[in-house]
């Protein structure tokens, strides 16, 4: 039978309080008498109908049957025990005045069973029964059973039977004082719960045995069952009724429930059900279910996963078969007790339940004993049995909590409550430095995250119809989590306080509580751990270095045993903390890298980023409606309900997938769908939207990420879409060259560093999407369109390239002197340490700029090659030549092969010849522009035609260019030269530029003279570029832009009148020397 199909009470009602203290009262009056048995009262009354014949609402009532002397009448009852005393005569029944039967020679014969031929009386029926459940006689000379069990004899009831000359036999009415009488002689160093639950299992089982539904006999059944029940109840709360002390230990179903419904001994469906409609009779009886189940969860928060927990876990799902068992446990005190965030998972009834992980620390030891030692094999076996493990526990835990959401109305809101609370005790795990004892344990918020998970499962369909019931307004009602402290999107904390002042009345529906409430498990649970992570592999960096040094300095102290033994202390003590280390990182990853878990996880984030775009949007966007439903840029005015909402609503979405991008990214191809597009090209075309630039970088992670190639996909998992997606073409470009502008300063200590990993970044998703035409067609329309924008951005381009490079190029003759050093053998030991400390920083600071310096120059080929007039406008094309002449000269000029042969180049990603190669190219690229040519051979530092000569040579052995492309460069090479040497005479011809036409700042002939705010006047192209790079007047350090350059017209046309006649002048001048050669 399912035990939630709770059919109604046929039967009579449950013996009172008032009648058990009646019985109780005579019990006491007997043992405080010494009234001979002759001396009994002669009022002999009808027992109670409503007690020994209980009333029926689905049969009949049987017909009257002779009633025996009341209760009340009959004589006291007289404790004894169930075996004669061993001072007793040989016959003890002559004390009792029973008379001796032929037929029953002996006690341990077993009662005849009814004849076949005669059928069984009602009476003997009832005796036989009863006789058989409760294990009991009143009849000395039946001692056994029909199936051989010995019992109980009763003396004082059948003292009673005797005196009243009523048969000896157990019967309905009598069997109130039987149980009485049984249950006080039951042995006090046992629980008395050990009689009656076996009782009241065979009194189940013969009553389905029976197949009666009225009648006498079906009366025996039914009482048998009701006065086992309240044998039961009432020896758990008042065990002074049987003459009992109190006894935590016996006084408890603890011990029944954890053998579970399966074992003879455990409480079974049957009992729960009959418990249960007790309830309404004694609130001390819900209140032995509730205590039971307090005494188990406080056991369990003692215990760990490899310790036997099951029976604890069990004990719970059999209280989730029971709708009124949970409803009364989410109302103990318990349930919510205010703890302390630690104290959560220990000290509230559901906490020891979730706290249950193989992230315990005990648990962990289990799994990666000597962690540091442990091959990828074993790892891997230890992390899937760990998941396994965990796996079925979580089906378990939602078995749990969904059974108390579900329980009705008022135990969904207390378990809201008590998840609520979890979150709101538990920012300090996202904090920079966190005290584990301050905060609850990985183990326990990675289960409260995903449980919370499949709660949001049911809202979590691939066609988006249930964003729409998300309350954006959620935060402005009455919501559970306190968001106060936390960073906001995009407004300050007075502004954000402000607005969440501003109540809104209503009450808020399940799935915004689900969804809220999970957002922040992922923030404060899931998230946190990843975190955790990174500190983990950071500090097991630095312990594997110290454990390295310390076990390499213990030869120092081999002469000194004192020293040594505290020696080798530390070192242990450092090998400990790493093994933890290990151990606790490998057991996290195998937590985090469950397949389902992350599958679930992922859902849910794409159901928090197409709410985040309806939003912004203010639309009802689904995947694949981005051109239709999302205007970009976005509206200068923003939603507070947007801005005001914590920072990690939109942080989860992003480092989630950037976990599975890197750790499991074989489920991301049927996990993530256009709206991770659409959110991070929304948010870079609008980064106005959001505060943090470490969010907005996060966004082109993303991309990043979802362009590395996985399995089939060459251009992982999202690049594909981002080549054929209208909505990327058409924005996606702009986003990705906005967003390297702007990230020039994050206004963090790292800012500068940073910038070069985000760049880096951006170029990758350029170049996976620059196989469209669609955005070289874009890039050269900017250029045009938007001006100023992308000379910006050139400008940028440049001077990372001139930057990134000229750092890494003059790391490696530090490496080669270091290396050169190093060579010499006599060199002691702790130089030798030091110079390779020294060279190893140097290594990964050459590593990563050369990185950054072949990426920079990749896209300096792809924009050239696409749109190369727009490299040669005149705030670009100076410092662009100055930049090429410099590097070409730097690794092709005389010092280059000495200072920069470092062994190894692959390592540093340094391969000289190619970057040589791709500076050419940028040439040919441009070199069809004479403004391009004349800045070149205008650079008076670094172009040198010998060093280009060289480059020749190098292209030619190396083979690292077709003939037609070292011809095109030998032509090129060829124009540089003829317009240096036009340009040298031009500079003659010109002579002393007066100062007042003259760049302050460059020291030449301005062009497009402009009057700065500090009223001195420079070019303005001097000026553009200098504000590309410092938005300040260079003489002031004020801040201005380049409309505040005023321009001078009349200046203006003085220099060109003024230069026209310096030219005319020279050119005057060479026919007057042609002429005189002629003559002479």
């Amino acid at each position: 039978m399912d035990p939630n199909e709770q059919p109604s009470w046929a039967g009579g009602d449950a013996p009172d309080k008032e009648k058990m203290e009646q019985i109780r009262a005579r019990r006491l009056a007997k043992l405080g008498t010494s009234t001979p048995v002759s001396a009994k009262s002669d009022e002999n009354k009808a027992p109670d109908s409503e007690s020994s014949n209980p009333s029926r609402t689905s049969t009949p009532k049987p017909h009257p049957h002779p009633q025996p002397a009341s209760a009340e009448s009959r004589p006291k009852i007289n404790v004894t025990s169930a075996a004669p005393p061993a001072s007793s005569s040989p016959n003890p029944f002559d004390k009792l005045g029973v008379k001796a039967e032929p037929s029953s020679s002996t006690a341990d014969r077993p009662s005849p069973k009814p004849s076949t031929t005669q059928p069984e009386s009602d009476e003997s029926y009832a005796d036989r029964t009863l006789s058989q459940i409760f294990r009991i006689t009143v009849d000395p000379h039946n001692m056994v059973n029909s199936s051989g069990q010995r019992l109980t004899f009763l003396p004082n009831l059948n003292e009673e039977l005797n005196e009243s000359g009523e048969p000896l036999k157990l019967s309905v009415n009598t069997l109130d004082q039987a149980l009485m009488e049984a249950a006080s002689s039951y042995p006090h160093d046992k629980p008395l719960m050990n009689y009656f639950l076996p009782c009241w299992k065979r009194a189940v089982k013969a009553s389905l045995q029976f197949k009666g539904t009225e009648g006498p006999k079906f009366e025996v059944h039914e009482e048998a069952k009701r006065l086992c029940m309240s044998g039961c109840l009432f020896a758990l709360t008042m065990p002074d009724l049987y003459g009992r002390s109190p006894n935590p230990k016996h006084d408890t179903l603890m011990p029944y429930l954890l053998k579970g419904v399966q074992d003879e001994n455990g409480l079974c469906f049957n009992f729960i059900q009959e418990a249960i409609k007790r309830f309404d009779d004694d609130e001390a009886f819900p209140a032995l279910f509730n205590d039971a189940m307090v005494q188990i969860s406080s056991k369990l928060g003692t215990i760990s996963m490899d310790q036997d927990y099951k029976p604890y876990i069990q004990a719970m799902l059999t209280y989730t078969r029971f709708p009124p068992l949970i409803v009364n446990l989410a109302k103990h005190p318990t349930f919510t007790m205010a703890q302390s965030a630690a104290g959560i998972e220990k000290h509230t009834l559901l906490g020891p339940f979730f706290r249950i992980s193989p992230l315990q620390n005990e648990v962990i030891k289990s799994y990666f004993p000597g962690a540091r030692g442990l091959d990828k094999g074993r790892i891997a076996n230890s992390q899937d049995a760990l998941r396994m493990v965990l796996r079925t526990h979580q089906d378990d835990l939602f078995a749990i909590t969904n059974a108390f959401i579900r329980a009705g109305q008022e135990t969904r809101s207390r378990t809201l409550d008590w998840f609520a609370y979890i979150m709101n005790s538990n920012h300090k795990r996202r904090a920079l430095q966190v005290d584990p004892r301050e905060v609850a344990s990985n183990g326990f918020m990675i289960n409260v995250t995903t449980i919370l998970d499949r709660f949001c499962e049911p809202f979590m369909d691939m066609d988006f119809s249930k964003v729409n019931k998300i309350d954006d307004n959620y935060f402005r009602k009455q919501p559970r989590i306190n968001i106060s402290d936390e960073t906001k999107l995009n407004a300050d904390q007075s502004y954000a306080d402000s607005f969440y002042a501003n109540k809104i009345p209503g009450e808020t529906n399940f799935i915004s509580e689900a969804f809220f409430l999970t957002l922040a498990a992922h923030h404060y649970g899931s998230e946190a751990c990843n975190s955790q992570l990174k500190n983990l592999d950071r500090d097991i960096k630095y312990l594997e270095k110290r454990v390295k040094i310390m076990e390499a300095d213990r030869i120092k102290f081999v002469n000194n045993p004192v020293q040594l033994q505290q020696y080798d202390k530390a070192v242990q003590r450092h090998v400990d903390a790493l093994e933890k280390s290990i151990a606790v990182k490998l057991s996290i990853e195998g937590v985090l890298l469950d397949e389902r878990m992350q599958s679930t996880s992922l859902r849910f984030m794409r159901i928090v980023a197409v709410w985040l775009l309806r939003l912004v949007t203010r639309s009802e966007y689904k995947p694949g409606q981005e051109s239709k439903e999302i205007q970009l840029p976005l509206p200068a005015e923003k939603s507070d309900v947007f801005s005001c909402l914590p920072e990690y609503t939109l942080q989860n979405i992003v480092d989630n997938f950037k976990f599975i991008f890197r750790w499991l990214p074989k489920i991301l191809p049927s996990a993530v769908g256009d709206e991770m597009i659409a959110l991070c090209v929304t948010f870079l075309r609008s980064t106005e939207y959001i505060k943090n630039p470490y969010l907005k970088s996060s966004l082109v992670s993303l991309l990043f990420s979802a362009t590395w190639p996985l399995m089939h996909l060459k251009r992982g998992v999202l690049g594909d879409q981002l080549v054929g997606s209208k909505f990327a073409n058409d924005h996606l470009l702009k986003g990705l060259m906005k967003f390297y502008i702007e990230c020039e300063s994050t206004g963090a200590d790292s800012a500068f560093y940073d910038k070069f990993n985000i760049r880096y970044e951006i170029f990758q998703v350029i170049k996976c999407v620059w196989v469209n035409d669609h955005y070289k067609r874009q890039l050269t329309r900017e250029s045009r369109v938007n001006k100023q924008f992308f000379v910006q951005f050139v400008n940028m381009l440049l001077n990372d390239a001139t930057y990134v490079l000229d750092e890494a190029l003059t790391k490696f003759p530090k490496i080669r002197a270091i290396e050169k050093e190093l060579e010499d053998p006599s060199i002691p030991q702790e130089d030798r340490q030091k110079k390779e400390e020294e060279m190893q920083q140097l290594a990964n600071q050459a590593t990563s700029f050369m990185q950054l310096a072949n990426e920079t120059l990749e896209m300096m080929k792809l924009f050239t090659e696409a749109m190369s007039e727009a490299f040669t406008m005149p705030e670009i094309v100076s410092r662009l030549a100055s930049m090429l002449n410099y590097n070409l000269e730097t690794l092709a000029g005389k010092k280059a092969a000495a200072e920069l042969s470092v062994s190894n180049r692959d390592k540093y990603h340094f391969r000289p010849i190619q970057i040589i190669s791709d500076i050419v190219d940028i040439y040919l690229n441009l070199g069809n522009s004479p403004v391009f040519i004349d800045a070149v051979a205008a650079d008076g530092r670094s172009y040198k035609p010998e060093v280009l000569e060289r480059v020749s040579r190098i292209l030619i052995s190396k083979h690292q260019k077709d003939p037609a492309d070292v011809a095109r460069w030998d032509k090129l090479r060829v124009k540089f030269v003829d317009a240096k040497t036009l340009l040298d005479q031009a500079e003659l011809d010109l002579g002393d530029i007066p100062a007042e036409f003259e760049d302050p700042i460059m020291g030449d002939l301005m062009k497009d003279p402009v009057l700065l705010p500090s009223k001195h006047i420079v070019d303005r192209s001097t000026i553009v570029q200098h504000l590309l790079s410092d938005p300040k007047d260079p003489f002031t350090r004020q801040a201005m832009t380049i409309d505040d350059a005023i321009p001078q017209t009349e200046l203006k046309e003085r220099i060109e009148q003024w230069r026209e006649e310096r030219v005319q002048a020279a050119k005057d001048k060479l026919k007057s020397d042609v002429m005189d050669t002629t003559e002479g």
